[in-house]
C-alpha cells in the first residue's frame, strides 16, 4: 500500500526532477529538522556533474546540512528521498545518526535498507533510523521508469 506523499517528500521529487533535467538520475533528497520542520538541506544527484561517484542525493544533504548545523551526528534530523538508500547512503544514514528515514520507491536491485543486505538489521549497525518506505511511491517510481526509458 503506497503512503501519500508529504510537503517535503514533494520537495525531494522536485529535486529529482531538476535532476533528471540536467540529466542525472533522478533521485532527490531533502533533510529537515525534526523539531522545528526547518529545510536544512535539499538536493538531487549530482555524480555526473561533479565527477563524483558519491555525489548521490543523500550524500550531499548529509554533508550540507552537517556544515550548515556545524555537527557531523544529525540525531535530530530526518530525511526524505524519493528512492530506497543503497549501500553507501544508508551507512551513511547510520554514521550521521539521522533520527527517521522517509523514501518513495524501493530499490530491489541496489537498495539497502529493505532489499539487498538490509544494512539496518545487520549487528555491524551501530545506529538505526526509523525507516518508512513507500512514501509517494508510485510517483517516484514513474519518475525513474520514465527517465531510464526515454535513455533506451
Amino acid at each position: 500500500m503506497e503512503i501519500k506523499s508529504s510537503g517535503f517528500m514533494d520537495m525531494a521529487l522536485e529535486e529529482a526532477r531538476a535532476a533528471a533535467a540536467r540529466g542525472e538520475v533522478p533521485v532527490g533528497a531533502v533533510l529537515v529538522d525534526g523539531t522545528n520542520g526547518r529545510v536544512v538541506a535539499r538536493a538531487g544527484n549530482e555524480t555526473r556533474a561533479l565527477n563524483d561517484p558519491t555525489a548521490h542525493a543523500e550524500m550531499l544533504v548529509i554533508r550540507r546540512a552537517a556544515a550548515e548545523l556545524g555537527q557531523e551526528r544529525l540525531g535530530g534530523c530526518d530525511l526524505y528521498v524519493t528512492l530506497e538508500p543503497c549501500p553507501m547512503c544508508a551507512a551513511a544514514i547510520s554514521f550521521a545518526r539521522l533520527r527517521r528515514l522517509y523514501y518513495g520507491a524501493d530499490d530491489p536491485k541496489g537498495g539497502a535498507v529493505e532489499n539487498g543486505p538490509r544494512l539496518y538489521g545487520q549487528a555491524i549497525c551501530h545506529h538505526r533510523p526509523e525507516v518508512y518506505g513507500g512514501l509517494a511511491a508510485a510517483d517516484c517510481a514513474e519518475l525513474l521508469r520514465s527517465f531510464f526509458a526515454a535513455k533506451r
